[in-house]
């Protein structure tokens, strides 16, 4: 997570041309390699105080001290105590500058900043990433480490705006990330050894700064409705992560692969490919059985992605057991937000069985109010929610009201998939009130950018209100074609739901307590209704 370190190798023929006594790096290195061996035994306080003392002891050799206090810090992130990982980050950060290794003042700065944008404290991260910029664009040293300091900074800025929702805002700092990858890719590594012991660091080889490009890049493409090229990068970032496992043994490179298929599962579903979903969902459960760590990690967005998958099939019962099992795994406030506004909308279609609760549910995400996070994207899909709440309630005046706001923010930030959901809605509102001329004034642009996206429900939809306006009007040619493309997007659906449910996988959805279970059990038959699509 933090920054790494050169190789023994390396740092021995650093310390031999110096000519320095290793006595004391032997000892360092004892107490390092000591404490990763309590940790591996799950004998965690045992590796504090040795790390602690350590520490304390090695403030006259930078690169052990240094070191420590990655380490220590890291030991601290791992047991989610953030605050007393920030504050050693902060000590190294001190320590860097006065021993002169702005290079790794800035790795010790860089990372206390993602863990403060990890905590929310976004107050403490603009000052901090401010001052980090200053020190990246000054420092002049070796350029692969250069640009791995900048690859490291703007990767914070980009997941900043994603986590804020700001899908558009974030494009230029993803475009100096993607030119700043293509430049490291060019560089060869430098055989030259810094001259300063502090600078012996790196934060990642190069070749998985290239997959965490690649992941950040799909995040903004799910995020912005560009589900093709979602669908391009995580094959490219699949493909390099394989080629990297065979050689490299890293826990950093599972979290990846899990990263990426949560975001491509997610994409299959909105496209219509919910047996392949349910298969990749199936493989995120494998990952996490081999490793506990990424299961605790990523438990909750397990039982999400499976809370989807049963909204897509029509399961609802089984969606709502999905989102009540993740809201109860997880703190993290945007995940809480994104379960909650999905558990609303399955609430909403079930009617009047769980009134109260929705009525509680809508109050905690209440967009006119105290919305409970600064994501744009997840506030325009809380007023999309209140909208379809009060198209179902026949208040339509009301319902208009919080669609327009969400098409506001959604245009805003390129939200094309609350913007194509918004506009079927209005749509369909308008064709409820008899106004045909303005419901085909949504449906249609709602159409055009759902086959963009491409989303198979908001196709279906609008192809069926097509269908029933163009009735309506008269306009039976026009009716004819739409009823055949709402035939064909049925028919697409339908065979698709229906491989979904005979999968052995698809049991997962009865699953929501423990560990992802290890074998699958046939179904008896599936589920074929498209109620909840029409």
């Amino acid at each position: 997570m933090f920054a790494g370190r050169v190789g023994q190798q390396e740092q021995r023929q650093w310390l031999i041309s110096q000519q320095i006594p290793q006595f004391e790096d032997v000892k360092f290195e004892a107490a390092s390699l000591l404490s990763e061996l309590y940790c591996q035994e799950n004998s965690v306080d045992a590796a504090k105080p040795l790390l602690r003392k350590a520490i304390q002891i090695s403030q006259q050799t930078p690169y052990w001290h240094c070191r420590l206090l990655f380490q220590l810090a890291q030991l601290h992130t791992l047991e989610k105590d953030l605050v007393s990982a920030c504050d050693l980050l902060g000590v190294g950060a001190e320590y860097a500058r006065v021993v002169g290794s702005e290079y790794t003042r800035a790795l010790f700065l860089l990372s206390k900043g993602m863990l403060l944008l990890m905590e929310r404290k976004l107050q403490e991260v603009h000052p901090l990433l401010t001052l980090c910029g200053q020190i990246v664009e000054n420092w002049q040293g070796n350029p692969i480490q250069k640009e791995s300091l900048r690859v490291f900074f703007l990767v914070l800025q980009v997941t900043h705006y994603l986590d804020a929702g700001q899908v558009k805002s974030v494009k230029p700092c993803l475009k100096q990330l993607q030119q700043c990858i293509q430049t490291i890719s060019t560089l060869h590594d430098d055989e030259i050894l810094p001259s300063n012991p502090a600078d012996l660091f790196h934060w990642l080889p190069k070749e998985h700064m290239c997959v965490l490009v690649y992941l950040v890049t799909v995040m903004h493409s799910m995020q912005a409705g560009y589900l093709e090229k979602a669908q391009k990068y995580t094959d490219k970032a699949l493909m390099q992560l394989e080629k990297l496992k065979m050689l490299d043994c890293s826990p950093i490179l599972s979290s990846f692969q899990v990263i990426l298929l949560e975001h491509i599962i997610m994409c299959r579903l909105v496209t219509g490919h919910k047996a392949t979903a349910l298969q990749e969902i199936s493989q995120v459960c494998q990952l996490c059985q081999q490793s506990p760590r990424l299961f605790s990690n990523h438990a909750a967005q397990l039982h999400t992605l499976l809370g989807l998958y049963c909204v897509s099939v029509n399961c609802m019962d089984n969606a709502e057991a999905q989102f009540t099992t993740a809201l109860r795994l997880t703190n993290h406030q945007e995940l809480w937000a994104f379960i909650v506004t999905n558990l609303a909308s399955v609430y909403i279609r079930e009617g009047n069985r769980h009134q109260e609760v929705l009525y509680s549910l809508l109050e905690r995400i209440n967009p006119d109010h105290s919305f409970p996070v600064s994501s744009h994207c997840l506030r325009a899909a809380a007023f999309y929610v209140r909208g379809l709440f009060s198209f179902f309630q026949g208040r339509y005046n009301e319902a208009k009201r919080f669609l327009r706001e969400t098409l506001k923010m959604s245009n805003a930030e390129d939200l094309n998939r609350l913007t194509a959901c918004s506009l079927v809605l209005l749509g369909h509102i308008f064709y409820v009130l008899g106004n045909h001329r303005e419901s085909n004034n949504m449906v249609v642009p709602a159409m055009q950018l759902a086959s963009k996206i491409p989303d198979m429900s908001v196709q279906l939809w609008s192809s069926a209100l097509l269908r029933d306006l163009n009735k309506a009007c008269g306009n039976a040619m026009d009716a004819h074609e739409a009823a055949q493309m709402h035939q064909n997007f049925s028919q697409q659906l339908l065979q698709d739901h229906i491989e979904a449910c005979s999968l052995p996988e698809h049991n997962l959805i009865t699953w929501t307590d423990g560990p992802p279970p290890v074998q699958f059990q046939a179904q008896n038959g599936p589920n074929t209704s498209l109620a909840s699509l029409l």
